[in-house]
């Protein structure tokens, strides 16, 4: 069988045209100072760029006219660049971490796993909280949701944290879960 290899699709990063690459006949111009000189031939607009050792760079190219400025286009595309960059840093990915339970769970490993979802809670992550039930478990679905309540209880008692349920408790085969955040 025949493998086809496909490149994945990188969305286009917007570009910005830049002295002679510009088509419009006629900008809108805004000078150096960052005043609007309003419509302007090309070859003018152009001619006062090279006047002030600078570019002539297209800011809005979708406008009716386009919107063009007289700035260093190297510096611009430095100081977007970064910001970019900064903006990337800024992001913060949230996980979503899995505490597992069981119905026969000890009050030790109950902590454990209490003192671990408050960490979870504490770095910003989301903890989703399963309880599986094996064999002749599966006929107390109950004792499954007493379980997590009680652990849920012990979790909002806390005082460090404000904990809320993201998603309420559901149940899938032989499992039930709920979704919890830290709300700041």
């Amino acid at each position: 069988m025949r493998r086809i290899h496909r490149r994945p699709k990188i969305e286009p990063e917007k570009t910005f045209r830049a002295n002679r690459r510009i088509t419009a006949p006629i900008v809108s111009l805004i000078d150096e100072e960052g005043v609007s000189r309003g419509p302007t031939p090309l070859e003018e607009a152009l001619a006062l760029a090279e006047a002030a050792e600078l570019d002539l760079v297209e800011v809005n190219p979708k406008s009716d006219m386009p919107i063009c400025k007289i700035m260093d286009f190297g510096q611009f595309k430095y100081e977007r660049d970064k910001k970019i960059q900064k903006q990337k840093a800024n992001t913060k990915k949230t996980d979503t971490k899995t505490i597992r339970l069981s119905i026969r769970i000890g009050e030790h490993d109950l902590d454990v796993r209490l003192t671990k979802a408050k960490s979870f809670l504490l770095k910003g992550d989301k903890v989703k909280v399963e309880v599986r039930l094996k064999g002749r478990e599966r006929q107390h679905p109950q004792a499954a949701v007493e379980t997590i309540n009680k652990f849920l209880a012990k979790l909002q008692a806390s005082e460090d944290l404000n904990v809320t349920v993201e998603e309420n408790l559901t149940k899938q085969e032989n499992s039930f879960n709920i979704l919890l955040a830290n709300k700041k």
